[in-house]
C-alpha cells in the first residue's frame, strides 16, 4: 500500500497552505524561496521521469551531487516512485564510486556536472543505463528532462518493511557495507524524534549539514518536513553566516567541529541565540569544554545523542535541560529501541561496566546489502544488532560511548579504551583536542599513541603531558608516545579518522 511509503506520510504533513515558503537559500547569490507547493510539483515531475525509464522495482538511484534544494527534491522523488535512495559522498574519487556501482548495480546514477566524463564511463562499463547532471545552481541534464513530465504524481505503492535507501558505512575497516534502512525504519525514527526534541508549529530549522549522511538527510531533513517547518538552508557551513540568521530560527543541528567553530565568532551572543529552542549535537563526541563554553556564551545547553547508520537515532539527552541533559553522555535509549550492554561472553554488565553495545527496536536496519553472512554476525541470536560500539550505563540509566570495539587498545594483555584517556588529555592545560590509538609493539603486543592538538597559542609538551598522565591513571594506560599536532584528520561530517593515525604510525615501534 502506497501509505507505506515514506514519502507518503512526509507530504501528508505538509501545511495545507502549499503556498507557504518551505525552503529558503541562505548562501546563493540571491535567496530564493520554495514553497510547498514547488517541492510538490518537483518531485512528481522526478518521479515521472524516472518511471519512464522502464526501471525495475526497487531500483537503485545513486546521488553523487552538490548540497541543494532540487538534490532533496530528487531524494523525496525516488522515494516518491517507489525506488531504493544511494547517498554516495561528493568527495569519493573513482575507485570508491567503481565499488559502490559495482556493489549496488544502480539503474540509475545522478553526478554533479563536473564528475559526469569519469562516472558515466564507469557507470556505463558496470551496466548503469542512466546518468543524469544535476548542479547547485539548478542546471544539469536531470531537471532539463524531468522539465518535459507532469507535475502531478501519485505516489508508488510500498510496505513499511521495503528498502528506501542503502546508506554505505564508511568502510574504514574492510570494504563499505550497505545498510538497508525501510521506509519504516525511516518513518518510525522520524515521529520518535519529533516528540523527543519538542518539534512544535513555527518551528525553523537551520539546515547546514551536508544531505549524503544520516544526520542531514534523515534526522535534520525529515524533522522538517514531519513538522512543516521551514528550513533555512545552507549550501556549506560558514560559522558568521549560520550566526548571523539564529535570530530567525528555533531549531539548528550540526556536528561538534560546527559549534567549535562558531564558538570561534564573537558574534555568537545570548542575544543571538534568544529565540533558538534547541541546539542538538551528534556524528562525532562532543567534548566537555565545548559542551561547557556552548553553555556560558549562549546560555543554552547542547543536546547531545547517539545515532549510527544502521540505525538512525538509537538515544537522546532528555528535551527539557532542567530534566538532566548531562555533557558526556549520549542520555536515554528513545522510546521504543531497547539498548544492553554486555561483555565479550555476551552476558549482561551491571550498571557502570564497559561493555559492548546491543541494540533493537523498529529502526534498526534490515541488514546489509548482499551480505548475509555479514548481516547473520552482526545479530544475536535473540534478534539485537551489535553496534561495534563500546559504552555504559550508569545507574540513573544515562548512556556514555567510550568507543568503537574496532579502537579498543589490548597492551599486554590489558583492554586500553581511548576516550578514557583522551577525557584526561584533554583535560590538560593547553589542549584542545586528543585521539589515541594502539599500534603494533614487538613486547606489548599493542603500544598506545596519542595524538594532541593544542589551543591557540599554547605549546604543550609531549613529555610533560605523558608525566602528568602517569600521575593519574595505570601505567599500562599511559601513551608511550605523544605526538603534538596542528589538526587531526576527520572525514566529512567531523569525526575523527583514527584509521589514517593507525597507518600512519603503524611501524613507530617495529622499525628495525
Amino acid at each position: 500500500m502506497s501509505q507505506g511509503n515514506l514519502f507518503t506520510a512526509l507530504r501528508r504533513a505538509f501545511p495545507a497552505d502549499l503556498d507557504q515558503v518551505a525552503v529558503e537559500t541562505a548562501d546563493t547569490a540571491t535567496p530564493l524561496h520554495y514553497t510547498w507547493r514547488d517541492l510538490e510539483r518537483g518531485t512528481a515531475m522526478m518521479a515521472n521521469l524516472l518511471e519512464s525509464l522502464s526501471l525495475p522495482p526497487l531500483s537503485r538511484v545513486a546521488v553523487q551531487v552538490d548540497k541543494s534544494v532540487e538534490a532533496l527534491m530528487l531524494y523525496l522523488a525516488v522515494l516518491r516512485a517507489g525506488h531504493v535512495y544511494l547517498p554516495l559522498n561528493n568527495a569519493y574519487q573513482a575507485a570508491e564510486v567503481e565499488y559502490f556501482i559495482g556493489d549496488a548495480e544502480p539503474a540509475v546514477f545522478v553526478c554533479a556536472g563536473r564528475h559526469f566524463g569519469w562516472v558515466s564511463t564507469l557507470a556505463f562499463r558496470l551496466g548503469t543505463r542512466n546518468v543524469f547532471t544535476l548542479d547547485d545552481d539548478r542546471s544539469g541534464s536531470l531537471l532539463a528532462r524531468a522539465a518535459y513530465h507532469a507535475d502531478v504524481h501519485e505516489p508508488a505503492r510500498r510496505r513499511s518493511d521495503e528498502i528506501a535507501a542503502i546508506v554505505y558505512t564508511s568502510g574504514t575497516t574492510g570494504r563499505s557495507k550497505g545498510a538497508m534502512l525501510t521506509h519504516g525504519n525511516l518513518l518510525s525514527n522520524a515521529r520518535v524524534l519529533k516528540d523527543a526534541w519538542g518539534w512544535i508549529p513555527g518551528d525553523v530549522l537551520i539546515h547546514a549539514l551536508p544531505i549524503f549522511h544520516v544526520h542531514g538527510l534523515f534526522v535534520a531533513l525529515h524533522g522538517a518536513l514531519l513538522n512543516a517547518s521551514r528550513m533555512i538552508w545552507f549550501g556549506r557551513f560558514e560559522p558568521k553566516a549560520v550566526i548571523a540568521r539564529l535570530p530567525e530560527a528555533s531549531v539548528f543541528m550540526g556536528v561538534p567541529t560546527l559549534y567549535v567553530r562558531m564558538l570561534a565568532e564573537a558574534s555568537l551572543t545570548r542575544g543571538a541565540c534568544r529565540h533558538m529552542r534547541i541546539f542538538i549535537s551528534g556524528s562525532a563526541p562532543l567534548l566537555l569544554d565545548t559542551f561547557a563554553q556552548w553553555q556560558q556564551r549562549t546560555g543554552h545547553t547542547l543536546l547531545e545523542r547517539y545515532g549510527m547508520s544502521e540505525t538512525v537515532m538509537l538515544t537522546s539527552n532528555p528535551y527539557s535541560p532542567a530534566s538532566g541533559r548531562r555533557g558526556g553522555t549520549v542520555g536515554f535509549a528513545l522510546p521504543g529501541v531497547g539498548l544492553r550492554v554486555h561483555d565479550e561472553l555476551e552476558q549482561p554488565l551491571p550498571a557502570g561496566e564497559i561493555g559492548g553495545i546491543q541494540v533493537r527496536g523498529p529502526n534498526v536496519f534490515s541488514g546489509y546489502w548482499r551480505m548475509p553472512e555479514k548481516t547473520a554476525a552482526e545479530f544475536t541470536e535473540d534478534g539485537w544488532f551489535r553496534t561495534g560500539d563500546v559504552g555504559r550505563i550508569d545507574a540513573d540509566g544515562y548512556v556514555t560511548i567510550v568507543g568503537r570495539s574496532k579502537d579498543l587498545v589490548i597492551s599486554g594483555g590489558y583492554n586500553v579504551y581511548p576516550a578514557e584517556i583522551e577525557g584526561y588529555l584533554n583535560e590538560m592545560p593547553g589542549v584542545a583536542e586528543s585521539a589515541v590509538i594502539g599500534v603494533p609493539h614487538p613486547d606489548f603486543g599493542e603500544g598506545v599513541v596519542a595524538v594532541v592538538v593544542p589551543r591557540p597559542g599554547a605549546a604543550p609538551d609531549a613529555q610533560a603531558l605523558i608525566a602528568s598522565l602517569k600521575c593519574r591513571i595505570a601505567s599500562f594506560k599511559v601513551p608511550k608516545s605523544l605526538f603534538v599536532v596542528p589538526e587531526l584528520p576527520r572525514n566529512a561530517m567531523g569525526k575523527v579518522q583514527k584509521n589514517l593515525l593507525r597507518e600512519q604510525h603503524k611501524t613507530l615501534f617495529t622499525r628495525a
